[in-house]
C-alpha cells in the first residue's frame, strides 16, 4: 500500500499509475481499521510513502493536474507576500502541534487576484521568461528551397501548367502519363514533378543517377506493385538527371513503365534525344520546359523579397513609413537598396541569372546578406556577385555555341562571330576546336572565292598549338573576323554533297573505273590494258584531250555548278532594298538646290 504523490489517498502500488491516470478518482483503498486502533473513535491517517519527498517536508495541496503555482513558487518574494497575508492575527496563536506531524509552510499556492490587489505591495514582480520563437523546420535551407512553389499557380514562366496548359489538365484529370521534363537548370522540373505527385495524390520517390542502382529500381518496383495492391494507389518515381543514368538502368525501367506499375519522371538538362535510350523515350512523353524570362525571374525574386523582409517598405515609402511598419532600424538602411529606383537592383540580379531562377534566388540571399553590412551601397553588392556562364562543353551549348559561330561567319556577320568566339574562349573552350572549325570554314564556306583564307585558317591553327591562350585568342579573332568579310563560294562544297548523293543510287558506288584510267604497276596489268589508252594532258597544247574520265554508266553527268551560291531569293531582303532605295532617293532630293525667281517660280 503506498499513498498517492497528488492525493495523498491509499492506493495498491500495483495500481498507483491507473490511479493517477483516473485523475486521483478510481481505485482507492480505504480499509476500515480495527477496533483496538480505533484512536478514540477518529480514523488513523494512512502512512505516506516517501514518493518524492519525506511526508514532513510535503505540503497540502488539493488534487490539480494543473500547477498554477509555477510562477508563484519560484519567486521567493510571492512566497514571502503569500506567508505574510496568510498568517493569523498575534492576539490568538496558533495551537502548535507535535513537531514530527507539524505540516510545512504552503509554498507555491497562487493567491487570488483580490488578494493580491489588497495587499498594495510595491515589491518586484518577475515576469515569466520568454521562450524564443521556435525555428521552421526548413529555416536552414537555402532560399531557393524555401521558396519552391507550393501549388501549380505558383510556378512562374511554365505555360505546360498554366490554366490552360497541357501537363495540367493532363494532372488535374489523374491522367499522368509516363514523361520526360527536358529543360536548363532552375526552369522548375523537380517543383512540377512534386506538385504533380502531390496534386494528384499519389505516392512519390525520389532517386537519382549517383546513388540508384539496378537493385534499389527493381526494390521500388515491388513495392510499387504492393501499394498499388493493398491501397489503389499509383506509384511516382522522379529520376533527377536521368541522362546520367547508364543504359542498363534506363533499360530495367522499360517493363514496369510499359504495364502502367510506375509512372516515371525523367528531368534532365540535355537534349533525350542524345542521352535517353530510344526504348524508354518511346514510351514517355517528352515536355519541354521553356526558359524563364527576365520578367519571371524578377516577379520570383520579388515574391521572395516580400516573404523574407514582411516589414519591407515600397520604393515610394516614406521614411515615416518605414519606422510604422516596424522594420528594425539597423536593417532599413540596408535593405531599402533592394527597392530603390522601382526595385533596379532586383532587376539586375534577374538579368544576371539568365532565366535560371535557382540562380537568382541564390544572388537575392547573398543581397540581403551584404545589405546587413554598414555602409554597403548597390555597387558594392554588384561587384560581388560572381557571374557563371551556362556552358557545358560536353553538352548541348557546346554544339549550339559552335554552330551559332559558324552560321554568324557564313552570313558575313563579323560582330556576332566575334561575339561567339568570346563566349566560348571566356567559357574555357578548346582553342584547338575553334581553330579546326575555321580550317573547314576556309573551304566550305569561302571555298573559290578566296582560296588564300585556307592557308591562314591553318596558320591559325598551327599558331594556337604553339602559342595557346590566352594569347592565341588575337589570332582567332583575326582569322574569324576575315572568314566573315571574305566573298563566299560553296560551289566545291555543293559539288562534292552532289557526288556523295550519287553514290547512294542503287550500283553507282560500284562501278568499274575505265580501263586507260587504271592503274599499271605491274607487267601482267600492262599486258590487260590497264591505262593503254590514256593521254598524258600535259603533252597537249592547253592540256586538252578528248578523253572520258567518268564511268560509262555516268558519262555526261555533272555535280559541279557553275554558281559560288544558290539562286533563291529571300523576300525581306526584296523589302529591305526598297526601303533603302527610297530612303536614298528623299535623301537626294532634300539635298537638291532649289533656285526660285523674283516671282517665286
Amino acid at each position: 500500500m503506498v499513498a498517492c504523490p497528488i492525493c495523498d489517498k491509499p492506493v495498491k502500488e500495483a495500481n498507483i499509475n491507473r490511479h493517477i491516470d483516473s485523475e486521483c478518482k478510481d481505485l482507492i483503498d480505504d480499509p476500515s481499521p480495527p477496533p483496538t486502533q480505533a484512536n478514540n473513535g477518529e480514523k488513523p491517517k494512512a502512512k505516506k510513502s516517501a514518493f518524492f519527498t519525506p511526508t514532513s517536508k510535503r505540503p497540502e495541496r488539493s488534487v490539480s493536474f494543473k500547477d498554477e503555482a509555477y510562477d508563484s513558487a519560484s519567486s521567493p518574494i510571492v512566497a514571502k507576500q503569500f506567508a505574510s497575508t496568510q498568517a493569523p492575527t498575534p492576539k490568538e496563536p496558533p495551537p502548535q502541534p507535535p513537531p514530527s506531524t507539524a505540516p510545512a509552510p504552503v509554498i507555491g499556492v497562487k493567491r487570488p487576484l483580490e488578494q493580491d490587489e489588497q495587499t498594495g505591495s510595491c515589491e518586484t514582480k518577475f515576469a515569466p521568461a520568454t521562450i524564443p520563437p521556435k525555428k521552421h523546420k526548413n529555416a536552414h535551407a537555402p532560399l531557393a528551397e524555401r521558396m519552391r512553389p507550393r501549388t501549380l499557380d505558383e510556378v512562374a514562366g511554365q505555360e505546360l501548367v498554366g490554366p490552360d496548359g497541357v501537363l495540367r489538365n493532363l494532372i488535374l484529370t489523374d491522367r499522368v502519363p509516363s514523361m520526360i521534363l527536358w529543360g536548363g537548370p532552375g526552369t522548375g522540373k523537380t517543383t512540377i514533378a512534386r506538385l504533380i505527385a502531390q496534386t494528384a495524390g499519389t505516392r512519390f520517390v525520389e532517386i537519382n543517377s549517383t546513388s540508384s542502382g539496378v537493385a534499389e529500381c527493381k526494390k521500388l518496383f515491388l513495392e510499387a506493385r504492393n501499394e498499388a495492391g493493398l491501397t489503389g494507389r499509383k506509384t511516382i518515381i522522379f529520376c533527377d538527371e536521368i541522362h546520367r543514368f547508364s543504359k542498363s538502368q534506363q533499360d530495367v525501367f522499360l517493363g514496369p513503365v510499359e504495364a502502367g506499375q510506375v509512372v516515371l519522371i525523367g528531368a534532365t538538362t540535355e537534349n533525350p534525344s542524345f542521352k535517353v535510350v530510344n526504348a524508354l523515350l518511346s514510351r514517355c512523353r517528352t515536355f519541354t520546359l521553356t526558359k524563364l524570362t527576365d520578367e519571371d525571374v524578377f516577379a520570383i525574386l520579388k515574391r521572395a523579397l516580400a516573404r523574407e523582409v514582411p516589414g519591407l517598405p515600397t520604393p515610394s515609402a516614406s521614411p515615416e513609413s518605414e519606422e510604422s511598419q516596424g522594420l528594425p532600424e539597423e536593417h532599413s538602411a540596408g535593405y531599402h537598396l533592394l527597392t530603390d529606383d522601382k526595385h533596379a537592383l532586383l532587376h539586375y540580379l534577374a538579368a544576371f541569372a539568365d532565366g535560371d531562377a535557382r540562380t537568382g534566388l541564390n544572388l537575392l540571399e547573398l543581397a540581403l546578406d551584404l545589405c546587413q553590412r554598414p555602409s554597403t551601397t548597390a555597387e558594392d553588392i554588384k561587384k560581388s556577385l560572381t557571374q557563371t556562364l551556362v556552358y557545358d562543353r560536353a553538352g548541348d551549348q557546346h554544339y549550339d555555341t559552335i554552330s551559332a559561330f559558324h552560321k554568324s561567319v557564313r552570313g558575313s556577320d563579323p560582330d556576332a562571330a566575334l561575339y561567339y568566339l568570346a563566349r566560348m574562349l571566356q567559357s574555357g573552350e578548346d582553342p584547338l576546336y575553334i581553330a579546326r572549325r575555321m580550317v573547314v570554314i576556309a573551304s566550305e564556306d569561302v571555298g573559290l572565292a578566296d582560296s588564300s583564307l585556307l592557308g591562314l585558317a591553318t596558320a591559325t591553327y598551327t599558331a594556337a598549338e604553339k602559342i595557346g591562350m590566352p594569347e592565341c585568342r588575337i589570332n582567332l579573332g583575326h582569322c574569324a573576323v576575315a572568314l566573315s568579310l571574305a566573298p563566299k563560294s560553296t560551289r566545291a562544297y555543293r559539288g562534292l554533297q552532289a557526288a556523295l548523293a550519287a553514290l547512294s543510287e542503287p550500283g553507282v558506288a560500284g562501278l568499274p573505273v575505265p580501263v586507260h584510267l587504271r592503274n599499271a604497276p605491274t607487267k601482267l596489268m600492262r599486258e590487260m590494258g590497264y591505262g593503254k589508252e590514256y593521254k598524258y594532258n600535259p603533252d597537249y597544247v592547253d592540256g586538252r584531250v578528248v578523253q572520258d574520265y567518268l564511268p560509262e554508266k555516268l558519262e555526261g553527268r555533272k555535280f559541279l555548278g557553275r554558281a559560288h551560291l544558290g539562286d533563291q531569293v529571300d523576300a525581306e531582303v526584296l523589302e529591305l532594298d526598297e526601303q533603302v532605295r527610297i530612303a536614298s532617293a528623299y535623301d537626294d532630293s532634300a539635298e537638291t538646290e532649289v533656285l526660285l525667281n523674283p516671282d517665286g517660280d
